[in-house]
């Protein structure tokens, strides 16, 4: 048969709309989806038609043309943001969401997202107020600020600081600290954007305190310390302490703004980690501004906080960009639950999802790793594949501790038969409720520490389905 009878074959967009089968099976979905799913499919068929070579052409079926129309409206119609399990052991994974929040916070963002709130009422005074004041007092209580500011993310804080203290001045930053962080964060665009005029002092691997000293003019708005996240540069190096930067830009009146990057409140030292300054620990420095994310070590929602003295703060308050970047009410509940838990480092370590990842025990997850293993063997057949508890290391992600590898437990599957690693990967990938994991050395590797208890089970139901013949 010709490839232009075969296209003649082809059932109508028409003809599809009325069939019956394909009315029940798509019953519920609107048909402004279904009539453009089928045109989508149809035209998918044509261009696979005339693509193939001539005797090679695909058997044109209706009942299984139905079948592809309600399989990709089933798709379409629902979210394409959805749930993952992550069993890669990146805790903060920018790919997948950064921090989860706690319970704390998932309650507060409900109550004040199914009801009316006093996001800028002031009920004291009985008129308007301010949506920052509802997090700047536990702020300034928990770091010991004199002030403080939260917008959108710690892009538009570092953006915003620079454009009000230092536009059309200059401000002197380290060679070494000019970095790009994520795809299109790089400080010396970023510098530009805000109209500041960037002045670059010392080397690559070496800056010392005449660097920032020889830089100073009268255009000189402001000294800058940016954390380089997951850049390091290792061997011969030196850089300037902030506390001697503060009292170098005090003997000069030149403020002093530490880009902190990944914010932490917490002494992570304590727990067997890489020690990173706090919050609390910069601000008793004297700087006068810091910057940094909310979703990263601090494990709350994603925005940008501005924290300092209150001349500067008050100075970022005003700028009219400030509504640009401001939060929105539910980032708004999600921060003001997990500062509260910061007031008991142990309610913090225990509720906040990000922090008891990262400071969780090797005892417990080797315990979780034996019992993912006992529902894992219990869930598919036997002789699949070999299953073994193995040790590993986890990563913090998101920028933080990026030369710390966190000891960990893996529940580690290796295939047998024709099954092959990266075909079960691809499965469980995409699935209804997707797996990310990892794949050394031909094996599936699940790491605990990113699996939450509750959804043991259902890593077992994902294994199980991407097993089964198909």
């Amino acid at each position: 048969m010709s490839k232009q009878a075969i296209l003649k074959n082809l059932p109508s967009v028409d003809e599809l709309l009325r069939d019956e089968d394909l009315g029940q099976l798509t019953k519920g979905m609107p048909r402004s989806l279904v009539k453009e799913t089928v045109r989508q499919v149809l035209e998918s068929l044509r261009r696979k038609i005339l693509e193939t070579p001539e005797g090679d052409e695909p058997e044109i079926r209706k009942d299984r043309v139905i079948q592809d129309v309600v399989s990709l409206a089933k798709q379409k119609a629902g979210p394409h943001f959805q749930r993952v399990i992550n069993a890669s052991g990146v805790v903060v994974h920018t790919n997948l969401g950064r921090s989860l929040l706690a319970p704390q916070a998932l309650e507060h963002i409900n109550a004040l997202s199914s009801h009316y709130s006093n996001l800028e009422f002031d009920l004291d005074a009985g008129r308007r107020g301010s949506r920052y004041s509802h997090v700047e007092d536990i702020l300034k209580e928990l770091t010991g600020a004199e002030s403080a500011l939260v917008v959108n993310n710690n892009a538009a804080a570092v953006f915003l600081v620079l454009e009000t203290l230092a536009k059309g001045r200059e401000v002197v930053v380290s060679r070494g600290e000019l970095v790009e962080i994520g795809g299109s964060f790089r400080i010396p665009d970023v510098m530009a954007r805000s109209g500041a005029c960037m002045v670059e002092v010392g080397t690559t691997n070496k800056t010392h305190p005449k660097d920032y000293e020889n830089a100073v003019t009268e255009a000189t708005a402001l000294f800058l310390k940016v954390h380089t996240s997951n850049f390091r540069i290792i061997g011969f190096t030196q850089d300037v302490p902030l506390v001697d930067l503060v009292k170098l830009g005090q003997k000069h009146g030149i403020p002093v703004m530490k880009d902190l990057g990944s914010g932490c409140f917490l002494d992570l030292s304590k727990y067997g980690l890489t020690k990173e300054p706090t919050v609390q620990e910069t601000i008793r420095t004297g700087v006068d501004v810091a910057t940094f994310s909310g979703d990263k070590l601090l494990g709350g929602p994603q925005a940008g906080l501005i924290l300092g003295k209150k001349r500067f703060v008050d100075q970022v308050k005003k700028n009219p960009l400030n509504r640009a970047v401001r939060i929105d009410k539910l980032t708004l509940a999600a921060l003001e639950a997990t500062l509260m838990l910061y007031r008991d480092e142990e309610e913090a370590r225990k509720h906040i999802p990000t922090v008891a990842m990262i400071t969780a025990p090797l005892e417990e997850l080797n315990s979780r790793a034996q019992r993912l293993k006992r529902r894992i063997r219990n869930a598919i057949p036997t002789g699949i594949v070999e299953l073994a508890v193995v040790d590993g290391s986890s990563r913090v992600g998101g920028g933080a501790l990026p030369e710390m590898n966190l000891p960990t437990r893996l529940v580690a599957l290796t295939p047998k038969d024709d099954l092959s690693a990266a075909k079960i990967e691809d499965r469980l990938r995409r699935l209804p409720l997707p797996v990310v994991c990892r794949i050394e050395q031909d094996r599936i590797l699940l790491d605990v520490r990113t699996i939450l208890e509750s959804e043991l089970v259902d890593v077992c139901k994902a294994l199980e389905s991407a097993l089964a013949p198909q």
